[in-house]
């Protein structure tokens, strides 16, 4: 959220600067020197036509509630039972249509953390078992913590068993 609010920010005093005519030919010296007038936009225009951003903090709210939060799609294939399908995930405020919106969202807080990408792939290199831990597969998309997620996960080895299981209650939990 903090950095839709900075990008939000950013674009409206894009737009706001963008509005205001250029100075034709203003004298050189420093700006700061120059007293300067307020105008509506939040803007202060110096004697020399300059325009000058005052403050940032009249944004916009969100859009919505709900675009104040967390989103994911999760999308399971041949987990089996009721886990395969399409679920929506809601955190900050809680909701959609996962079968545990509450477990799902507490395991990302948990892991997430300054550093750490909780769907980050496993880094290329690493020894993994050769355990087979079944043939479900998932697609993690969204936003999370202000980043965009475009995730895939399988159970092809044990260190994406691994990966998997770090997930569970957004992942299904698996029995092979």
């Amino acid at each position: 959220m903090p950095h839709r609010l900075v990008l939000t920010a950013a674009a409206s005093a894009t737009a706001a600067l963008s509005a205001v005519p250029a100075a034709s030919a203003a004298p050189a010296g420093p700006a700061s020197a120059v007293p300067a007038s307020a105008s509506a936009t939040g803007l202060a225009t110096t004697a020399y036509g300059e325009s000058v951003l005052r403050s940032l903090t009249r944004m916009p709210p969100p859009a919505s509630v709900e675009d104040s939060g967390d989103r994911l799609t999760v999308t399971v294939h041949d987990a089996g039972g009721d886990a395969d399908g399409t679920h929506e995930l809601r955190c900050h405020p809680g909701g959609g249509s996962h079968p545990d919106v509450s477990g799902a969202c507490q395991k990302l807080d948990e892991g997430t953390t300054w550093g750490k990408d909780p769907f980050a792939p496993v880094p290329p290199g690493t020894m993994c078992t050769m355990l087979y831990g079944g043939p479900a597969t998932a697609h993690v998309t969204g936003t999370w913590a202000g980043r965009p997620v475009d995730a895939k996960f399988d159970r092809a080895d044990g260190c994406e068993i691994a990966r998997w299981d770090a997930l569970v209650p957004l992942l299904p939990e698996t029995h092979v």
